[in-house]
């Protein structure tokens, strides 16, 4: 079992450019599939998620090359269209995204049949609003087996209100829509970059969407897509990351390849705990000297501050002066974590959803496991600012979402090795004593 090691105590200090954004590039990779042209996407993340999308995504008969290590090139022409066209393996089961496929074939055919999602186990995240939106454009569903099958005699425009801001829902709604007959309006949609994102790469190909970015999108279906060639956006979740290691470890890092105003919600909590943020036109750079100070945060759909970011944030404000109070409303157990930060000295209570923290001046190294994506990387940020050694087990959570994580914070002056065995961390912990 691969594991991270982590000798802390060193600021964070030099240069790192972000990867293209994960979640935008998993509905891109999906919507690429509906037309019969070659697709050509930039800035693909070489992370987990994307490598079993795009293996789904062959498995179904269509035609995968990768140009270089970012750039993929995908025909949806050699996908077997027939009754029993089906997405699933023991991979695609274990991401999120699987279900993006759903909106994609069905428009594309007028069926689909994908396995039920996994992804990280951080609360409910139910497809109901997805077959909602599916229903409303004419198809019918149905569970069976771990499976969900869609199908259409054809698609038609229609009025969709989502009861509740998703934004897994208002993608695929909005790529099959884009092939419907008709107008179709998705309201209290979400407005996450991604998903403007998608809809800036479904309009290259030939879609016909508007709003994207507001909480009301209107999409005229066409007839087809066509092929294109599009580049994904920066992560902001990678990117925001960065930002608050930096703050954390009182470094001093330059953030390359982001969108300034994707970030503005990181960078005014950043602000208001003490550290600095100066803004470019691609880039940020954090400073952080001194104890920081404590805030409350809540998360909320984007523009609020991210549920993606709650655990790196919380990270920081353990090691902040005072108390700071984070309301989790996104995702139900965000909190997973908290037990692990303890661990390592961390003063945290879980109340419901609302976390009390009282800060410490430091945290100290420990054995820990991530239990998720975003909290793997939470602790990794606390094992960069404790003294002493952390080893963290489970690193596959966070291999899902960060494209060579490790090598990163190593260009940053981090002392972090990934490793298999407890030989390798013996090894690990000699050559750090001795330098």
């Amino acid at each position: 079992m691969e594991q991270y090691v982590i000798k802390g105590g060193t600021p964070l200090h030099g240069e790192v450019t972000i990867a293209g954004a994960k979640n935008a590039a998993l509905g891109i990779l999906a919507a690429a599939v509906m037309t019969d042209d070659e697709v050509i996407i930039e800035n693909v993340p070489n992370v987990r998620d994307t490598r079993v999308l795009l293996q789904a995504i062959q498995g179904i008969g269509a035609k995968v090359q990768y140009l270089d290590e970012h750039t993929v090139s995908i025909c949806g022409k050699y996908i077997r269209n027939t009754e029993d066209l089906c997405v699933d393996d023991e991979f695609i089961r274990k991401i999120r995204a699987s279900y993006y496929l759903l909106g994609a074939l069905l428009g594309k055919y007028k069926r689909s049949k994908v396995a039920l999602p996994g992804g990280c186990d951080i609360g409910m995240r139910p497809i109901d609003l997805h077959t909602k939106g599916f229903r409303a454009l004419g198809a019918k569903d149905e569970i069976k087996d771990s499976m969900i099958t869609v199908k259409a005699e054809h698609l038609v425009g229609s009025h969709i209100y989502l009861d509740v801001v998703s934004v897994g829902a208002t993608i695929n709604i909005m790529m099959a829509a884009s092939l419907a007959e008709g107008k179709t309006t998705i309201e209290n949609a979400a407005k996450e970059p991604h998903i403007v994102d998608v809809a800036n790469f479904l309009n290259s190909m030939g879609a016909n969407i508007r709003g994207a970015g507001t909480d009301i999108i209107r999409i005229r279906g066409v007839k087809a897509l066509k092929g294109t060639t599009y580049s994904i956006i920066p992560d902001q979740i990678e990117a925001g990351t960065f930002m608050v290691a930096a703050a954390a470890t009182k470094g001093d890092v330059l953030i390359k390849n982001v969108i300034p105003k994707h970030l503005e919600a990181i960078t005014s909590k950043l602000t208001e705990i003490g550290a600095t943020v100066e803004e470019f036109d691609d880039a940020v750079r954090v400073m952080a000297t001194g104890r920081l100070r404590s805030t409350n945060i809540k998360t909320l759909p984007y523009p609020g501050f991210p549920t993606d970011m709650q655990p790196q944030m919380a990270t920081a404000l353990a090691l902040s002066e005072g108390t700071s109070i984070v309301t989790e409303s996104i995702f139900e157990n965000r909190f997973k974590y908290v037990n692990e930060l303890t661990r390592m000295g961390a003063h945290m209570k879980v109340e419901g959803n609302v976390a009390i923290i009282n800060g410490v001046e430091k945290f100290s190294g420990a054995n820990v496991c991530a239990p998720d994506l975003r909290a793997g990387a939470a602790l990794v940020i606390a094992g960069l600012a404790a003294d002493g050694f952390t080893v963290i087990e489970d690193v596959r959570y966070i291999q899902r979402g960060y494209e060579k994580f490790s090598t990163k914070l190593r260009g940053l002056g981090a002392s972090i090795e990934r490793v298999e065995s407890e030989k390798d961390i013996k090894k690990f912990k000699l050559q750090s004593q001795a330098v």
